[in-house]
């Protein structure tokens, strides 16, 4: 017997990734996700299931909601409006916590709302590390399901075997400079530290959005001392558009450390894609980045910020003269923890259908 999940979002490689790996096959069906309306980062933005008028219309297609992401584009007040809607069908709501601070906000109230909607209102709840899990109890008084992250990148990339490096490269992605990312202070630092580390050099990407007069990102001030800086040749600077995922996994790839230049976080993809491909990643204290995956920390805030990131890229640069390489995700692992990843949402799904169903009987 199937069970059908509305998830939310189904397309994105998290979501994909719960499924287990072929030939296995699970009784989880999750649907399609609806087109949107317009779709700026992603074909299921913003996600068209999070309507009180989606849940109406589709209660008879699907037995359990399960939300991922994508709530951040809905107030309060439209969340309840969800909830509500699926009380009265009496369809169980699931909700992994990836994220206990939104990167995208730059103050907690709005999105420390939105979740307390969705977990007081959840059937179950399921998040990444132990740490997370704890900080849930205590802020709501509920448990959470610890699941670890699927793998992120293709099997083929899984597999792809890291070339010779006679350079060391230290990567850091300002991304479109989203709320959580305050980069500039570690490129000085690293550019400092470069003398010292014969043989480095440190590759500094940007968005064309957040680098280019008249975009609506466009941040002048960050733009010109990037700009600066690789006139200067102190950095490699590169400004594209968002990757294409082959593309991004080329690039984490040709990387030796990757730096998160984050101030608040919980959780992280781009992590996960370092552990598979065998790139070290360094991250911030912040959040449970290092519950995750094996990973190099510095601090995220306060006067140490530069130096212990200095600190942490030369513990890889130490490892790479050595010859060594950063902990790598090997397949079968990654496969091994698909089937179990899937065998663990069905069971509480089940469970949830269940708990629905008694209350309702």
């Amino acid at each position: 017997m199937s069970i059908v999940v509305a998830s939310v979002p189904s397309g994105h490689v998290y979501v994909r990734h719960l499924s287990p790996p072929a030939p296995a096959t699970t009784p989880v069906v999750r649907l399609p996700d609806p087109p949107a309306d317009s779709s700026p980062d992603s074909p299921w933005w913003p996600p068209r299931m999070l309507t009180s008028a989606w849940v109406d219309q589709h209660a008879t297609d699907f037995d359990v909601m399960h939300v991922h992401f994508g709530f951040d584009a809905l107030s309060p007040d439209d969340l309840r409006d969800v909830v509500a809607a699926l009380h009265r069908h009496d369809k169980p709501l699931v909700l992994t916590v990836h994220d206990l601070r939104n990167p995208h906000h730059e103050e907690a109230e709005l999105h420390d709302e939105q979740l307390g909607v969705l977990v007081a209102a959840a059937d179950a709840l399921i998040t990444l590390t132990p740490g997370a899990a704890a900080t849930i109890r205590t802020r709501w008084r509920r448990e959470a399901t610890v699941l670890p992250h699927p793998q992120v990148v293709p099997d083929e990339w899984v597999q792809r075997p890291r070339g010779p490096r006679e350079e060391f490269v230290i990567g850091l992605h300002a991304k479109s400079l989203r709320a959580n990312m305050d980069p500039l202070p570690l490129v000085d630092a690293l550019i400092q530290a470069l003398p010292r580390m014969p043989g480095a050099r440190l590759r500094v990407d940007a968005h064309t959005d957040v680098m280019t007069a008249g975009f609506p990102r466009h941040e002048p001030a960050f733009a010109a001392r990037l700009t600066s800086l690789g006139e200067r040749g102190a950095v490699e600077l590169r400004v594209h558009d968002y990757f294409s995922d082959d593309e991004l996994w080329g690039y984490l790839q040709g990387l030796d450390v990757s730096v998160l230049p984050y101030q608040f976080g919980t959780h992280s993809g781009w992590l996960e894609a370092g552990h598979d491909l065998g790139t070290w990643v360094a991250a911030p204290d912040c959040g449970f980045y290092a519950e995750q995956r094996p990973c190099l920390t510095y601090a995220a805030n306060g006067p140490e910020r530069t130096s212990s990131l200095v600190t942490a890229v030369r513990t890889a640069y130490a490892n790479w003269q050595a010859g060594g390489t950063a902990p790598r995700a090997s397949l079968t692992t990654r496969h091994t923890e698909r089937r179990r990843l899937s065998l663990a949402h069905e069971q509480v799904y089940a469970a949830a259908l269940e708990r629905r169903l008694a209350c309702t009987s």
